[in-house]
């Protein structure tokens, strides 16, 4: 039997993030800021509060493809350099005040070209708004590490020039290639020939697949493309049955994911919201994770899901009954997943990752030994 973790004990844990979206995480004050600074007009409020509120409505969205519709706005005030730099900062800085150690941030640089930026100069912005709000998280006492991730969209057709761009800004904090976007009729063998460059340079990539779309899209992403990670792989459930015993019969792909120990990013909250699961007490994670699937915790989107990691790491307490043993599990998966150099991540683990939870569970056993300690008369 363990003990719950508090909330506070949830948020002190150190934790990695491996699927957040930039645009998806912006303050809604900077939102507002941002465009008044660049003249950006298509806001439907100038209130802080009420602007949090329309972000949040994004939860009662129910499709992907609904759910997507508010990016326009948060993509609409990252035109400039300095747009995207602060945003990139502010990033690094609430993920780190959140407990967050290691994140693979992902943006796609074709959205900040409306106004003539150039695919380097929206990259380079990033970079140095990342590496920014690092030094300023650390003088606040919270350390993050952060690499990005160039997504193309799967819609558009610039899969090529952002992978070269990859490969391009890998030694300078970059660290890997994803495609997002629309699933359905956009499959990832439409982006074939960037992912066989990308194989090519030896350039880390995951692939959105399995969250919008069901099975054919894991295949391919998986055994078209090459993908090493899956962007959500939800989907990978319905090659799973359940006996009336209660055992579990992997179809051959879901075996093969679990074989290969294919990390599954999950982001529980946000498959609510799209639609993909009903609930979070819905959700194939504790499944998939008592199957032993190399399963991932993460944000997705904290501006339109409302929520952090400690919230995501907390409502899978509240459902699955988890203690800080389980959620140090989802960490270590992440952190063996990461795009960085097998000795950084072996780093982050030994020296981070178990002394913090080990801190958190001695903290946890003396607490109740203290609640058992006869009174001094």
């Amino acid at each position: 039997m363990h003990d719950v973790p508090t909330l506070d004990q949830i948020r002190r844990a150190p934790k990695v993030l491996l699927h957040d979206h930039l645009d998806g995480g912006v303050r809604p004050r900077t939102v507002l800021e941002l465009a008044e600074q660049t003249g950006y007009d298509a806001l439907p409020t100038s209130d802080v509060d009420e602007t949090e509120k329309w972000f949040a409505a994004a939860c009662e969205a129910g499709s992907l493809e609904e759910y997507l519709e508010r990016f326009v706005h948060t993509v609409g005030v990252m035109q400039t350099p300095d747009a995207i730099s602060r945003v990139a900062a502010e990033c690094a800085e609430d993920l780190a005040a959140d407990g967050v150690v290691y994140a693979e941030v992902r943006y796609a640089p074709e959205l900040s070209t409306q106004r003539g930026l150039s695919l380097d100069e929206v990259v380079e912005a990033m970079l140095d708004g990342f590496r920014r709000g690092a030094a300023d998280a650390e003088r606040a006492g919270h350390r993050i590490r952060v690499g990005v991730l160039l997504c193309a969209m799967r819609q558009e057709t610039r899969a090529q020039e952002i992978a070269e761009l990859a490969v391009k800004y890998r030694d300078a904090g970059v660290v890997g290639f994803d495609i997002a976007g629309p699933e359905a009729g956009f499959p990832p063998t439409r982006s074939l020939d960037a992912f066989e460059y990308l194989r090519r340079e030896n350039c880390h990539f995951t692939i959105h697949a399995g969250e919008g779309f069901g099975l054919p899209s894991i295949w391919e992403a998986i055994q078209w493309c090459g993908a090493a990670r899956l962007g959500h792989g939800v989907r990978i459930v319905d090659d799973i049955t359940i006996g009336a015993d209660g055992t579990a019969e992997l179809g051959r792909l879901a075996s093969f994911v679990r074989d290969r120990r294919i990390p599954l990013e999950m982001c529980p909250r946000s498959n609510v919201h799209t639609g993909t699961v009903p609930s979070v007490a819905d959700h194939p994670i504790a499944l998939l994770r008592d199957l032993h699937f190399r399963v991932t915790v993460n944000t997705d989107n904290r501006l339109m899901s409302q929520t952090s990691m400690t919230r995501e790491f907390s409502e899978l307490v509240e459902q699955f009954g988890y203690g800080l043993d389980d959620l140090q599990w989802f960490t270590v998966n992440a952190m063996k997943s990461a795009f960085i150099p097998f000795p950084q991540r072996l780093a982050l683990i030994n020296e981070v990752i178990k002394p913090g939870y080990a801190a958190l569970r001695s903290e946890s056993l003396f607490g109740r030994v203290a609640d058992h300690a006869p009174a001094i008369s």
